[in-house]
């Protein structure tokens, strides 16, 4: 379980490059909302993700 919060936080930052990722004036101009949408969403829900696994991990420490 020790490898998941690192692909977590790699994923995070995976959706922020497909956020800023310049596509005008490629052929790939078309796909450039498509893009930003999916990085918004991976962005979100990895964060929170990630933040449950750490509130997770706080509480299971506090009460051993």
């Amino acid at each position: 379980m020790d490898r998941f919060p690192f692909l977590y936080f790699i994923c995070v930052l995976v959706g922020f490059a497909l956020i800023q990722v310049p596509l005008g004036g490629t052929f790939l101009a078309g796909l450039d909302q498509v893009l930003h949408v999916i990085g918004v969403l991976a962005v979100i829900v990895f964060s929170i993700v990630l933040l449950y696994l750490g509130v997770l991990a706080l509480f299971q420490k506090r009460f051993r």
